[in-house]
């Protein structure tokens, strides 16, 4: 989401800066950052701060609902619970506390899904609307570079801002629920701060960070597409036409003709196009399904799903190479059409 456009100081420094060919990449970065710093760092961290407080709020309602009417648990008070937990169900604890924190972070995952997507909209079609494009074509700067700074931008910048968001999120969870544990004599650490699940839970997600931006190639190409080619309404080009084509194709049967169920479309080119910025929409809903009923315990499929085995086997599947062949392949269009046009129509 654009914050608005860069005062003439930014610009000069830039400018400045580009002559040498080994940073003009990096100031490209620094300057999508400080354009859309607040979608890229404030609303995650805002996101966070909220869930915080509501967290804050909801530990506060449950202390003084339970001093109201001296809630206990069959009898067993709070601070009696450690005390029957065995060290076997210790580990059940901490793989709870996970599922339990990436339950947490999913609101910042939307926030950055919509950040990411509006971003992707407005990062060439901007430039063209406000005229500054003008100007960025006067430094000695490629079209290929600035491109790709916006694609690294989507990729890689915004995801890992969003990431340490969600850390910041859960580290602030943990000290609110551990405060509220020794509130009632409890010892937290065994049950809430294994660094084990934690350390272990935090570098899955920013392992997953590369593999998140292979799968969301297709959205990313197709959103720089639009945003380099739309003379006017991005947005509604980019929704209009995969939506649209979608549905001329469920009109003419075309999916049975190919031997290919009717949602075929619909899953792999308009969901790609549209919704695999989403972080882990890699995760395959029937696969999902196969793990819930072959595991059960919702911890356990976490696993299975974070796994080595399930991230093998996206690496080796076609639906993820081919949706990346598409991607770059747009972004390549876009390079074209950002060399090509310097006007916009509001």
């Amino acid at each position: 989401m654009k914050q608005g456009s860069m005062n003439q100081g930014s610009m000069n420094t830039i400018a400045a800066k580009v002559h040498s060919p080994m940073n003009t990449f990096s100031w490209l970065l620094k300057r999508e950052f400080w354009e859309h710093r607040g979608g890229f760092l404030r609303a995650p961290a805002i996101t966070a701060l909220i869930f915080l407080a509501l967290t804050l709020m909801g530990l506060a309602t449950v202390e003084l609902t339970a001093r109201r009417f001296d809630f206990n648990f069959n009898n067993l008070h709070i601070d009696q619970i450690t005390q029957h937990i065995a060290n076997n169900d210790i580990a059940q604890v901490g793989t709870g506390v996970d599922v339990a924190l990436l339950s947490l972070g999913s609101p910042i995952g939307i926030v950055l899904f919509f950040v990411v997507f509006f971003y992707l909209l407005g990062a060439l079609y901007d430039d063209r609307r406000d005229r500054s494009v003008l100007f960025w074509k006067s430094l000695p700067l490629s079209d290929t570079q600035t491109v790709l700074s916006k694609v690294v931008a989507a990729a890689f910048i915004a995801p890992a801002l969003a990431i340490a968001a969600m850390i910041a999120l859960h580290i602030g969870f943990l000290i609110l629920l551990s405060l509220y544990a020794l509130l009632h004599g409890i010892n937290p650490l065994p049950l809430l701060w294994s660094p084990l699940h934690l350390i272990g839970l935090w570098l899955k997600l920013v392992a997953l960070i590369p593999l998140n931006a292979i799968w969301a190639l297709p959205c990313i190409g197709w959103l720089l597409l639009c945003s380099s080619f739309a003379r006017s309404k991005p947005f509604l080009w980019a929704v209009a036409v995969p939506v649209i084509a979608g549905i001329m194709v469920g009109w003419v049967n075309l999916m049975s003709q190919l031997s290919l169920p009717n949602i075929w479309f619909w899953h792999k080119i308009v969901g790609r196009c549209l919704l695999s910025v989403f972080p882990g929409s890699w995760v395959n809903a029937e696969a999902f399904k196969d793990l819930a009923r072959s595991h059960g315990n919702p911890g356990d499929m976490l696993g299975a799903v974070l796994s080595l085995d399930s991230v093998k086997a996206l690496l080796t599947s076609a639906d993820l190479w081919v949706g990346a062949a598409a991607g770059v392949a747009m972004i390549a269009a876009a390079i074209y059409f950002r060399r090509k046009r310097t006007e916009a129509y509001a």
